[in-house]
């Protein structure tokens, strides 16, 4: 499968990045120029509500480490298109951005289930022929993306759970250890 927006960059289980290694990467937009994405398995040490004065007097909303590029930057992708202006569908149902502090407002309402949106912070690029190099080295395994896992919320289970979408061949993959010298 070909990386196009809507699909999961999975990283190979012995990539050793400390930025993706056991990650799964929602790849939000792939074009000649570049590509990028949000790793949607690696929560954030802190909330959003401890970054944002805008949401400090909110519920807790869960924050995830998107990737290494502008990590001063909050994104989110949701399931609200109907709700928050201004949306992009980057999958079928699973929508990135738009209006800011109206979805703010809208959570603040109890219009959005927290399930059904996620904030990260920071995202992950590539530059022009960066991930397809990748690719042809094997670090990344493409393949559809789906609503289920891109808002799952046992984060330490999606790496494992989308290669044994894929198949048996895959499935054993998923439980290789990270160091196979200590097996």
């Amino acid at each position: 499968m070909a990386p196009a927006s809507g699909t999961f960059l999975i990283a190979d289980p012995f990539l050793k990045d400390p930025h993706f290694a056991r990650t799964v990467v929602l790849l939000c937009e792939h074009q000649a120029e570049g590509s990028f994405g949000f790793v949607i398995n690696r929560p954030f040490q802190e909330s959003l509500n401890e970054l944002l004065p805008d949401a400090a007097d909110m519920q807790s909303i869960p924050l995830y480490f998107g990737g290494p590029v502008q990590p001063d930057t909050v994104h989110f992708i949701h399931q609200y298109p109907e709700l928050i202006e201004n949306s992009y569908e980057v999958g079928e149902g699973i929508y990135w951005g738009g209006n800011f502090e109206q979805t703010l407002e809208l959570i603040q309402m109890g219009l959005i289930d927290l399930r059904k949106i996620k904030f990260f912070i920071g995202y992950s690029g590539w530059g022009e022929g960066q991930l397809e190099a990748e690719l042809e080295e094997h670090s990344w395994i493409v393949s559809p993306a789906h609503p289920e896992l891109v808002f799952h919320r046992q984060e330490e289970r999606i790496w494992q759970q989308s290669l044994r979408e894929l198949g048996d061949e895959y499935a054993l993959m998923a439980n290789f250890p990270i160091d196979p010298s200590l097996n």
